[in-house]
């Protein structure tokens, strides 16, 4: 058994394909019609191109989904995280490129985290993990 792909909840194919592919640089990988208004639309890290899809899925409307979105932005609690090799590395470049940041990076002992906004309603972590 193997993670193939997670999603995230979205509610604009084109908006959200923008940040994460545009800003983030993660590459589609697949974008799939499935009827008027639907799509399959997975985007994948460049490091690992074959490895686990992140599928941009327009549930964030749904009264369930919407309260769960709403209660994590609230509490401060990221959607997902991502590792990169450098946290402040990463942080100067996508803020350099217009993301807002709603942590700065921060020492936790093991880990360097930050975190944002993703523009779709989530906060989203990045991680590097240290020497601990």
């Amino acid at each position: 058994m193997k993670i193939a792909f997670c999603s995230i909840p979205i509610a604009d194919y084109d908006k959200a394909l923008d940040f994460y592919a545009g800003k983030l640089g993660f590459l589609k990988k697949h974008d799939i019609p499935l009827g008027p208004g639907a799509r399959w639309l997975t985007v994948v890290s460049p490091e690992d191109p074959n490895g686990v899809e992140l599928l941009l899925e327009p549930n964030a409307e749904y009264p369930a989904m919407k309260a769960l979105k709403e209660a994590l932005v609230k509490d401060g609690i990221p959607w997902t995280a991502f590792q990169v090799a450098d946290v402040r590395a990463e942080y100067d470049r996508l803020k350099a490129l217009g993301v807002e940041f709603i942590m700065e990076p921060t020492d936790m002992g093991t880990t360097i985290i930050s975190m944002l906004d993703d523009t779709c309603g989530n906060y989203i972590q990045i991680f590097q993990m240290t020497a601990g």
